[in-house]
């Protein structure tokens, strides 16, 4: 594989991973495609807010609540508190009233109702409505609910201390886990509403201009709506003229002219920005002034000043939705609580005279309901239950604002650091180190981060994404982890292949084992070179040379004919100097050494390279003792031949026959040095690639093969030292040789000759 190739594809597999992270992470709460995704981080979200709870944070002892469950509807449809109190499902609005007046007697700090009232209730009585709505005026700390669906009406709107918002968006997964910290709306005048009720007209699409409002009939065909005419010949727009502060004359609709010709003109909408609930009691009691909270969606923030510095500062998202900080369920003894129906018979005895312990004085008091199956059923799942009661999102927020403690989420870009950060962490660790020490570190990362993440909530509620950066580090490593195994199956082929002929299997499975990468595109260290040359291959070569042109001209052999015969005795040359040199070539093999190549009838190898050998020279100078006596004893038995190939000879002299070749005698001259080289491949993938070494301390190995002469082992003072300080034996068998002066240096060379005729070659196996 190229070096470009082996440097951009791992890049490509990271930039892959911290990408598809990063776009998941920004594209997350809008792309459909990623709900699994996204579903995972609120599993993990949930159970972060589970664990926080478990250590009981700060809650404030200002919060009650009033639960109108099954009970009290049990109760109230039976009469059993008193037979003027018994109705059924559809409760009259004094009974509100009646609690209203109680938690004002008990002392009530403020009181929100998380009941809608969009209408009145004519059915009741005038009484019933009208009693309510005097409760409201007397206890004035009261705010009532209101939704982007239902609108309280004006004749209890207007008595109320304030509206709140109590519309709920539970997240896909049916999961309440944040809340609009206002909704804005447009209350239109009454008579508006009238007509658009009976008239059919979509009040919210209306197209206000400065002069006049467009109305047009409700239909799914909206881009037609405003100019179509409908089927009945009616048009289907309808303009009001409007002043341009927005009163506009009521016989525009009501076609109804004034006797003294005095209109009294009607504002034709109010807008109104309304706080959550929960918001607006605490705002209560801090004295916050919602009317000047500085609104910055741009930075992800609200802030509400009060009196003396206070602020408190709420961190939403780009919508204005803010996670609510789930501490309370109703169930803890921190909340204080009273039933509904108790609550009315409390106020009934008071009514009476009797004395009445107050459990509400001073609280902020959300009244809502708990009840199943029925028109007041407010339940569905939290981070906390499966299954509770949703008005309960009112107290935490009002606990969040009373205590300032919000859940923070980090920001898009301290998210993409993460993302980056564990992924390009992981990465690293991947291509750096070894497979099971790569995955081990990459868990302890991902573990180590989800543990980060965890304290931060649980403490300082700020919430990290767990699923995006620990994804980012994952599918690093696994992709990495992928393509090394792919690169390191091509590295194992490649190293064999290459290294198969030039080593010994022990150095080959060595290197498989390790990471060589870098040491064969190249790397500077110590080893010691080795050169070994044939002597006499010359004057074999000349005098084989010389003796074939003699046979042709003796024998008159035709072109064709002495082509062939030179052939052959250039083959019977080859031969003799391929035994040779395969012989030298099994020992540096033997020996652990690294087989570099051929140069004619020199042998050139090394030791400490590519696979480390800390006693690198000791090998060499042992594989050239083993060398020399291995040449020795392979022209031994090459002169016995000789000897019986003469004696045969005689005989076929005498008979006329041919007679048999004589084998050449050859020698070895060896030259040996130690130093610093450059070691790696050396050629072009497209031609030949060779693995070697080269530098000054291997020219001045080739110097000293080429001073050895014949049958000698010619070492240099660095390869001397090392054999001093690994084998103190064989270095006291060299003899040191005059300084010497060799082409290419400019100083005379400290030189030895290892005396390996004094050396058993047994021993000097038995100690590589």
């Amino acid at each position: 594989m190229k070096l470009k190739s082996l440097k951009l594809v791992p890049i490509l597999i990271c930039g892959a991973a911290l990408g598809l992270a990063g776009l998941a992470q920004i594209f997350l709460s809008d792309f459909r495609g990623l709900q699994l995704i996204q579903r995972l981080e609120w599993i993990a979200y949930d159970w972060r807010l589970r664990l926080a709870n478990d250590f009981e944070p700060p809650v404030s002892d200002k919060l009650g609540f009033v639960s109108i469950g099954d009970d009290a509807l049990t109760i109230f449809s039976q009469g059993l508190l008193n037979t003027n109190l018994q109705f059924g499902l559809k409760w009259p609005r004094h009974i509100y009233g009646r609690a209203v007046r109680e938690l004002k007697a008990e002392g009530a700090k403020a009181v929100g109702l998380d009941i809608l009232f969009a209408d009145r209730r004519p059915d009741h009585g005038p009484v019933s409505d009208l009693f309510f709505r005097q409760a409201l005026e007397q206890a004035g700390n009261v705010t009532i609910a209101i939704t982007t669906g239902v609108v309280p009406d004006p004749y209890f709107r207007e008595k109320a201390d304030g509206l709140g918002d109590i519309t709920q968006e539970s997240d896909s997964d049916g999961v309440l886990r944040r809340v609009r910290a206002f909704h804005d709306y447009r209350l239109w005048d009454t008579l508006i509403q009238k007509e658009a009720l009976f008239g059919n007209w979509d009040l919210d699409h209306a197209f206000v201009q400065s002069n006049q409002i467009v109305f047009a009939r409700q239909t799914s065909d909206s881009a037609r709506r405003l100019s179509r005419e409908g089927e009945d010949g009616k048009t289907n727009r309808l303009v009001l003229p409007v002043t341009p502060d927005g009163y506009f004359d009521p016989t525009e609709l009501t076609q109804v002219k004034s006797k003294s010709g005095f209109v009294r003109l009607h504002k034709a909408f109010n807008e109104i920005r309304t706080w959550h609930l929960g918001i607006v009691l605490a705002a209560r009691e801090l004295n916050l002034d919602l009317e000047k909270a500085v609104v910055d969606l741009k930075h992800s923030r609200i802030t509400l000043p009060g009196p003396n510095g206070l602020t408190r500062v709420i961190p939403v998202d780009q919508h204005g939705q803010f996670l609510i900080d789930w501490t309370l369920p109703l169930t803890d003894k921190r909340l204080t609580t009273e039933t509904f129906e108790s609550l009315i018979n409390k106020d009934l005895d008071r009514q009476r005279g009797s004395n009445i312990t107050a459990r509400f004085g001073g609280k902020l008091v959300i009244v809502g309901s708990t009840a199943t199956g029925n028109e007041l059923s407010d339940r569905g799942a939290t981070p906390l239950e499966k299954d509770t009661f949703l008005t309960g999102n009112n107290w935490n927020v009002i606990n969040s604002v009373l205590t300032g403690r919000f859940i923070q989420p980090s920001s898009l870009w301290a998210d993409l650091l993460l993302i980056g950060v564990l992924g390009l962490g992981a990465a690293g660790l991947t291509w750096k180190l070894p497979t099971m020490w790569a995955s081990m570190l990459v868990g302890l990362a991902v573990a180590g981060f989800i543990l980060l993440a965890v304290y931060a909530t649980v403490h300082y509620r700020y919430w990290l994404p767990i699923v995006t950066p620990a994804s980012s580090a994952l599918l690093a490593h696994f992709g990495l982890l992928t393509y090394r195994a792919f690169f390191e199956q091509n590295e194992r082929r490649r190293i064999k292949e290459m290294f198969a002929k030039l080593v010994s299997p022990k150095i080959v499975n060595e290197l498989l084992k390790a990471d060589y990468r870098l040491s064969l595109i190249g790397a500077r260290g110590q080893v010691t070179v080795f050169f070994a040359d044939v002597r006499g291959f010359t004057e074999m070569t000349d005098r084989s040379h010389a003796q074939a042109e003699e046979y042709v001209r003796k024998h008159q052999l035709t072109k064709i004919a002495a082509k062939t015969y030179f052939d052959q005795q250039a083959q019977v040359v080859l031969h003799t100097v391929n035994v040779y040199l395969g012989l030298i070539s099994d020992i540096v093999k033997k020996h652990d050494g690294t087989l570099d190549k051929y140069i004619g009838d020199c042998v050139m190898a090394f030791w400490g390279a590519p696979a480390p050998n800390e006693r690198h020279a000791l090998a060499c100078v042992r594989a050239a003792i083993d060398a020399q006596r291995a040449i020795e004893h392979l022209n031994q038995e090459r002169s016995a031949t000789n000897a019986l190939h003469e004696l045969e000879n005689r005989q076929r002299a005498a008979n006329g026959q041919p007679l048999l070749p004589l084998l050449d005698i050859l020698t070895l001259g060896t030259g040996i040095n130690t130093g610093i080289v450059t070691a790696g491949l050396m050629g072009s993938n497209a031609h030949v690639v060779n693995y070697t070494v080269f530098g000054r301390d291997v020219n001045l190995a080739s110097r000293l093969e080429g001073y050895s002469g014949r049958g000698r082992i010619i070492i240099s003072e660095a390869t001397y030292v090392e054999l001093l300080r690994d084998d103190p034996k064989l270095a006291s068998t060299c003899v040191p040789l005059p300084p010497t002066k060799l082409k290419g240096f400019e100083t005379a060379v400290n030189i030895f000759e290892v005396q390996w005729k004094n050396s058993s070659p047994t021993e000097s196996l038995k100690k590589s």
